[in-house]
């Protein structure tokens, strides 16, 4: 899970691998394959860089 801020301030986590597209218009807009967006305080770049370090993080064990 990363960690991500909304734009209300509340911070949820949410699970990488339910992403389809992270787009910004300019808010940044996770569609999660269920249909369900997320808009968020996170750049698309600051997403892509958690999404990395997460994956990195599984495979290290």
């Amino acid at each position: 899970m990363i960690e991500v801020t909304k734009l209300n301030g509340v911070k949820v986590l949410v699970n990488p691998h339910l992403f389809e597209v992270v787009e910004e218009t300019p808010d940044t807009v996770i569609t999660l394959t269920t249909g369900k967006k997320i808009i968020v305080k996170e750049s698309r770049q600051e997403i892509k860089n958690l999404v990395i370090l997460y994956r990195k993080g599984i495979f290290a064990d």
